[in-house]
């Protein structure tokens, strides 16, 4: 698999959450349909204007391996509370990232990468998950195309042998 590893300092992101889970495949139902409705109501494109550079962001925070839950948000990276009134703030802690780009029509391209970096690349890696959030990276542009690009970004730790 494709991958390169990032340091990247801690930032802060501002944006709007819902509680998924993960029992029978549901948060790959639920984030889809967080997307559209965020989309639909104009919270995008609000994020979109307070966003430091032009991406918007999907974090998986507070994950639950036991419950199988997780919070995740669709955010913009911002330095300021500037416009930011209404969403909620999360700090991303400074981090060692495996970052896997993606290419594809968005939902189905990123779902099956996260299937493979957990099933095959995990696995095979000599890397553990930290524990930090995991953040999709979604440049603009049309989503929907075959050559969209966008990026998985998973904090890891080396495993010492």
């Amino acid at each position: 698999m494709d991958f390169r590893i990032e340091n990247k300092e801690a930032f802060t992101v501002a944006g709007t959450t819902i509680q998924v889970s993960c029992t029978g495949g549901e948060h790959m139902r639920a984030i889809p349909r967080f997307w559209q409705t965020s989309r639909e109501d104009g919270t995008i494109a609000r994020l979109a204007s307070i966003a430091e550079g032009q991406d918007l962001l999907g974090v998986c925070l507070d994950m639950k391996p036991d419950t199988g839950e997780l919070t995740y948000m669709i955010a913009a990276r911002t330095s300021s509370a500037a416009g930011t009134e209404g969403f909620v703030a999360a700090t991303i802690p400074a981090s060692a990232w495996a970052v896997f780009p993606c290419k594809g029509p968005i939902p189905g391209a990123i779902q099956s990468l996260f299937q493979r970096i957990f099933q095959e690349w995990f696995p095979a890696s000599g890397y553990k998950h930290a524990p930090a959030p995991e953040v999709e990276v979604y440049p603009p542009g049309d989503t929907a195309s075959e050559s969209y690009q966008c990026e998985v970004w998973i904090p890891v730790l080396q495993i010492h042998s």
